[in-house]
């Protein structure tokens, strides 16, 4: 008789949400992790190779939404990729992509 493995409330709600295995709840939280990070170190580069001056003003984050929310996505699908959950992350981005641009 094999031992059941409890796993915490957050990841239970995970699998069910994400319709993911434990495992790949892992990987994901992963890539999402990563994702940020990198999101995170080429920020100022990116904002500096652009000209872009980082002083927090409406128009600033009014640019770095622009400018980094496709990166965002980009480097996510990449992520996605590398850890074998690039189906998950796709379907995540047409999801989040119909409810930008308001297709019912």
């Amino acid at each position: 008789m094999q031992a059941e493995t409890t796993y915490p409330a957050w990841i239970k709600r995970l699998m069910q949400r994400w319709q993911l295995n434990p495992k790949q709840v892992v990987l994901a939280l992963i890539v999402f992790t990563l994702t940020g990070t990198t999101v995170l170190l080429i920020k100022r580069p990116l904002f500096n190779m652009l000209g872009i001056d980082l002083s927090f003003t409406i128009g600033t984050y009014i640019l770095y939404l622009i400018c980094i929310l496709p990166v965002y996505n980009l480097l996510l699908l990449f992520y996605g990729l590398l850890f074998g959950l690039f189906n998950f992350f796709w379907k995540m981005e047409k999801r989040m992509l119909k409810r930008i641009i308001g297709i019912k």
